[in-house]
């Protein structure tokens, strides 16, 4: 199967998934922010996904071979993939089924705005990192470098700045409170994982210590 197939496929079972995640628990397909979601994520997630296969095809191999090498990392991964699909299916039953949350509508275009801008962070940084992997691992056979150029010249983990803003916006727009709730969980989740990844970093790739030093900040400037 070639990459282009293989990711097609990704995208294909992983939307089925996420629609059937929304209207089930929310016992309906008439939800308007639920389609909005997934229009956002396929109308943007199309062209940064296919500009990546025609640019950056070693990346996307390397992203979808996903193969944690620590135990920790493990871990992690486990834990935030269970937590993220609790939180996924907790939103629609909080927000559609039992209407226990109410959400302005204010709020829910900031929230699609947020998505966007995360999922524009996630582009930027995907096209600047050819060694951003979905795992923690220093690439030594792809010939792995520090990369401290466009979004790295801010913070030093712009992916995980996009994830934290993607669990707020994601929450936002689906119009749950208590996914909004959870969004302190994952970043903490997230920042757990950018220290130990700075670890494996400083102890195997050349620079990295010069450019902390140079960026200190992790993921959002003068925060943290």
């Amino acid at each position: 199967m070639d990459l282009r197939t293989k990711v097609i496929r990704v995208i294909s079972i992983e939307f089925l998934v996420m629609a059937l995640g929304l209207f089930i628990p929310a016992g309906t397909v008439l939800w308007g922010a639920g389609w909005a979601f997934l229009g956002l994520i396929l109308v943007t997630g199309l062209p940064m996904t296919f500009w990546l296969l025609e640019h950056q095809p070693g990346l996307v191999e390397e992203r979808l071979r996903f193969r944690p090498e620590f135990s920790w990392d493990k871990v992690f991964a486990a834990v935030t993939v269970l937590f993220c699909l609790l939180w996924f299916l907790m939103m629609p039953l909080d927000a559609v089924r039992y209407h226990w949350s109410h959400m302005p509508t204010g709020l829910k275009i900031a929230g699609a705005l947020l998505l966007l801008i995360s999922l524009l962070i996630s582009f930027l940084t995907m096209r600047e990192n050819p060694y951003s992997s979905g795992v923690v691992r220093v690439q030594k056979e792809r010939g792995h470098t520090v990369i401290s150029t466009g979004p790295y010249s801010y913070v030093r983990h712009p992916m995980y700045t996009g994830g934290c803003l993607f669990f707020l916006g994601t929450a936002l727009l689906l119009g749950s409170w208590l996914g909004v709730l959870c969004t302190p969980v994952f970043t903490g989740l997230l920042a757990f994982r950018a220290i130990r990844e700075e670890r494996v970093l400083m102890e195997g790739l050349d620079g990295y210590q010069e450019y902390m030093e140079k960026v200190p900040y992790r993921f959002f400037p003068r925060v943290w």
